[in-house]
């Protein structure tokens, strides 16, 4: 059967041994190790692998998943014939989820053609990013509908229907003088969901003080909802089913499954061939 190894996307695995326990206990006699991956033989002459004179492998800066073998050639006495192992590796990739909170929000809105509408929501997107950006965050917009709506016992209405996300940057990139902890992923993203959800309560605030009548487009109280939200790269997908071992993992799609999105699952793809497929 396959062993199955998880190793971070480029990272360095951890060492792999062209042994089984029993052989480990055993002295070996003129052993000679031969590793093959995906694409073929593999030696120390390739500077992302590095073999040991006892047959254990590392993977430097890995990124081909895939099946990998090793067959070692032994004897247990010097007069017995050749013994011969092979091996079996499936070797994964796998990277992190990437957390970010989805918000929805719903403001009173011009007639759903007017071009009021669309400056207005890319001035809020503007607003919103602004104020996260100082804690290494991005707010995307996942989509925008205007809709009519009947309210209770009134007439119609027209609404903007937004869907907006809020996720944290990689920190080595961003605020390289930042502290440990308040560079950590989660710890900018719970000040970034903060400050959204205050913003909009202020907006609530300043219409209820202000004796001015409400402009065409505000924000409509109580309608801002927050989930939590876990994602994968295209081409990865959580599956504590198939990896128990690294449930919550994002692991390569095996062939015969892909994620073309940011979705959380490898879809099933009868004729897809290849490890990380994004495409059908």
């Amino acid at each position: 059967f396959s062993v199955k190894v998880y190793v971070k996307l480029n990272h360095n695995s951890p060492r792999i041994l062209c042994l089984t326990n029993h052989l480990r206990n055993l002295e070996l006699i003129d052993p000679i190790f031969q590793w093959n991956g995906p694409g073929g033989g593999l030696s120390s002459e390739n500077s992302s692998v590095q073999i040991s004179p006892t047959g254990t492998l590392i993977l430097r800066h890995f990124n081909l998943s895939g099946v990998y073998t090793c067959s070692i050639v032994y004897k247990l006495t010097a007069m017995q014939p050749d013994k011969n192992l092979v091996i079996k590796y499936l070797i994964y990739a796998y990277s992190d989820p990437k957390n970010c909170y989805e918000f929805t929000a719903r403001y009173h809105a011009a007639p759903c053609n007017s071009s009021h509408n669309t400056s207005f929501k890319k001035a809020l997107l503007q607003i919103l990013s602004k104020l996260v950006a100082e804690l290494s965050c991005e707010v995307t917009l996942i989509k925008s509908e205007c809709h009519h709506v009947k309210m209770q016992r009134g007439g119609l209405q027209n609404e903007i229907f937004f869907t907006f996300s809020v996720a944290s940057l990689d920190r080595e990139k961003h605020n390289r003088l930042c502290q440990q902890s308040a560079c950590d992923a989660s710890h900018r993203l719970n000040k970034a969901k903060h400050l959204i959800e205050r913003f909009f309560k202020q907006q609530v605030e300043i219409s209820r003080k202000s004796s001015e009548p409400l402009p065409e487009i505000y924000y409509i109280e109580g309608t801002l909802q927050m989930v939590w939200v876990d994602r994968c790269y295209p081409g990865y997908g959580m599956n504590a089913l198939t990896h128990p071992d690294c449930p919550e993992c994002c692991v390569v799609c095996s062939p015969g499954s892909y994620n073309p999105s940011n979705g959380i699952h490898c879809l099933r793809c009868d004729s897809s061939l290849i490890y990380g497929a994004t495409k059908c």
